[in-house]
């Protein structure tokens, strides 16, 4: 696994939600700070569930969730719950990501992903998982994330 790195993000615990943890992005002008703080919490070791709550400025004019802030969350879901399991510490790329948008999400409601680790390999984690609001499934989605290159050995060919 690789190293932590603590200059880009903050994992804590979250101070509104025992048991939980807060997945924040440090730098405010990145695109992860649109959708905000992530609260992470490890059910078991291949299932995690991450949160988030919507508002306004993530509505289409429907009034709901729009789709491009719900395939952002999703992202951010993978590698928050990456995190929360404890598979990824340091960089990581979306290598695939596919999404089912199943019923609309609506805004000021908290919204969840309940996200499983179907497999980890060297470099490779497969994912897969639901987003919900209480009863209603809004979509489902799979992801593939590479975890970062180890650094190279000097001298190595």
């Amino acid at each position: 696994m690789s190293a932590p790195a603590p200059e880009h993000f903050r994992y804590e615990d979250d101070p509104d939600r025992p048991g939980w943890k807060r997945w924040q992005i440090l730098d405010e002008g990145r695109f992860n700070s649109f959708i905000g703080a992530l609260s992470v919490k490890a059910d078991s070791a291949t299932s995690a569930r991450v949160r988030a709550k919507f508002a306004r400025q993530h509505s289409n004019l429907r009034d709901h969730i729009h789709g491009g802030a719900l395939a952002g969350f999703i992202d951010m879901a993978l590698f928050a719950a990456s995190r929360g399991l404890g598979v990824l510490a340091g960089p990581a790329s979306t290598v695939d990501m596919s999404i089912q948008f199943i019923a609309g999400g609506a805004i000021d409601t908290e919204t969840e992903a309940e996200i499983e680790l179907l497999r980890e390999t060297g470099r490779m984690l497969f994912l897969r998982g639901v987003v919900r609001q209480g009863e209603v499934t809004v979509a489902s989605f799979l992801g593939t994330l590479r975890k970062s290159s180890p650094p190279a050995k000097i001298g190595a060919a």
